[in-house]
């Protein structure tokens, strides 16, 4: 994981780059426990499996809506302004290729293994997820170390602030809550109100009332079986 540090402070000068750092950790503590949730469900458990599946989609459908917005706005961006780190971006273009066939094969499996969960499956679909969770710490380790710098010096606060905008289709009305009540597990006090500040004062009310009773029923579902 990198240890580059940004400020937790939002500013109106400069990208809050830190906010993709509070977003990673999410996608990194699901991907690390999912693995062994999965190979723990039993034969025919499909109670079990389809806790899980519900968490697995909402992980798949926020990475796809996370990488649209990198896709769309900041690798043409950087391949435009950043010429010397031309490089770097195609290697985080090729990683996100990496990681969408990841995404394809998890969710190739899951509506069988969710419907039918036998031992066979499980380890089938664990072994995939273990292979996704290396391949995505990578990514994100590099993301952090080498592209949010990048961010810093040529990326617009409007541009940065426009990346939530893209593949927003890829989740349902549902999931967004529970996935922000993912990202803010881990906030500090600090991180936890400049997150809840980016959002509209409806949306923010929601969050923090029924959204985050939503994330503590799913979370305990999932963790405490």
């Amino acid at each position: 994981m990198s240890t580059t540090t940004y400020s937790t402070t939002p500013t109106t000068d400069r990208p809050w780059v830190h906010e993709m750092v509070i977003v990673h950790r999410a996608f990194r503590r699901e991907t690390r426990l999912l693995p062994a949730l999965v190979r723990e469900v039993a034969d025919g458990d499909v109670e079990r499996a389809a806790t899980l599946a519900k968490v697995l989609r909402l992980v798949l459908s926020g990475l796809e809506m996370h990488h649209t917005g990198e896709d769309a706005v900041l690798w043409p961006a950087l391949l435009e302004r950043a010429a010397p780190s031309t490089g770097l971006v195609e290697t985080m273009q090729a990683q996100h290729h990496v990681i969408e066939d990841h995404l394809e094969r998890v969710a190739h499996l899951l509506p069988a293994w969710q419907s039918a969960p036998t031992r066979a499956r499980s380890v089938e679909l664990a072994d995939v997820l273990d292979r996704f969770a290396v391949d995505l710490a990578e990514h994100l380790d590099l993301e952090e170390r080498e592209i949010l710098p990048l961010c810093l010096r040529y990326v617009t606060v409007a541009e940065w602030d426009s990346l939530g905008q893209h593949g927003t289709e890829a989740m349902t009305r549902a999931q967004l809550p529970l996935l922000f009540g993912a990202i803010l597990e881990e906030c500090s006090p600090e991180e936890r109100r400049a997150m809840l500040g980016k959002l509209p004062l409806p949306a923010r009310v929601f969050v923090r009332t029924v959204g985050a009773r939503q994330y503590r029923r799913l979370v305990t579902l999932v963790r405490e079986g």
